[in-house]
């Protein structure tokens, strides 16, 4: 078991052609995942504090990405494209940082619950087609079984009509064999200063298990998410020019450059290296000879943390 110790700061309110991007010929993008359907990936920003657990739609995911936020806090995005779950939350504010995040996606539809007024700007501005509640009829809802903020839901199928399938998910990862080396891995734990995931192999379940402060991560279906590949991937994180209701300053993940990463599949461990040279492309992993490190087939977890 390893244990990578991070900084962080919620809000309390695979395959590619030269740009990294698509798949090389003969290669598969990922598991069961139908090339039809049009149209941009879907993303939704998702409550994490204790509060909001367990949530609803996380399973039907193709990409979780886990950020930093406020607070020593954590929040997620949950993309899709090959599944739309009837609903998905509870869905909570944008961050500036999600901005160059999505940039790798074609015109993504971004849900979130809304942002701090100097942002809006920012993401009107942005290649995303935002969807806050009241810009789509119906697309939202307040369930009753816990208070708010933590309590709104979206409706996907209010916002894209049809799962627009795998080749909307442009972000370069490759899907296929595991790459030669790495090492025998069954258990990882990432720590923020207020918040720890660690992630478990289950071989029954061919995945690793997610476990959150201590406690296993399970969605309101009684399901236990169990993503096929972990990825930890180390990044530069600053301070945005925007701060929370309590004078917070929000942090700034850059996911544009180059960097480390320790990729989880099958029981074991890679160490690899991360680019994106520019916002628009996707984001190539490789290993240390610079071969492309595949993703095992099926759903992905990307941990954004702050490099060493």
């Amino acid at each position: 078991m390893t244990a990578l110790s991070l900084t962080a700061g919620c809000d309390t309110s695979g395959g590619g052609r030269d740009d990294g991007r698509g798949a090389d010929q003969g290669e598969r993008r990922s598991p069961d995942q139908s090339a039809s359907g049009s149209g941009p990936v879907l993303a939704v920003k998702i409550d994490n504090v204790r509060q909001a657990r367990p949530q609803t739609g996380l399973g039907a995911a193709d990409i979780v990405y886990v950020e930093q936020v406020e607070g020593g806090l954590s929040r997620l995005m949950a993309v899709y494209a090959t599944e739309l779950p009837e609903a998905v939350g509870p869905v909570r504010s944008a961050r500036e940082s999600d901005l160059e995040l999505l940039r790798q996606f074609d015109e993504p539809t971004l849900a979130f619950s809304g942002a701090q007024r100097k942002l809006l700007p920012l993401i009107d501005g942005a290649p995303v087609d935002a969807q806050p509640p009241g810009a789509t009829s119906g697309a939202y809802y307040r369930g009753n079984d816990r208070p708010a903020p933590h309590n709104l839901y979206l409706r996907p199928d209010r916002l894209v009509p049809e799962a627009p399938g795998a080749d909307a998910l442009t972000t370069g990862f490759r899907y296929g064999a595991a790459p030669a080396g790495g090492t025998a891995d069954t258990s990882e734990t990432v720590r923020y200063p207020a918040a720890r995931f660690t992630f478990t192999w289950s071989k029954s379940r061919d995945g690793w298990l997610v476990e959150q402060d201590g406690t296993p991560t399970t969605t309101t279906d009684g399901e236990r998410p169990a993503p096929a590949t972990v990825v930890v991937q180390y990044v530069r994180i600053r301070e945005s020019d925007f701060h929370d209701s309590l004078g917070n300053r929000t942090p700034y993940t850059e996911t544009v450059g180059s960097g480390k990463a320790k990729v989880l599949r099958d029981g074991r461990a890679w160490e690899a290296d991360w680019k994106r040279a520019e916002a628009d492309d996707g984001t190539e992993f490789t290993t240390g000879d610079g071969s492309p490190l595949n993703f095992a087939e099926g759903q992905v977890w990307v941990v954004l943390v702050k490099a060493p």
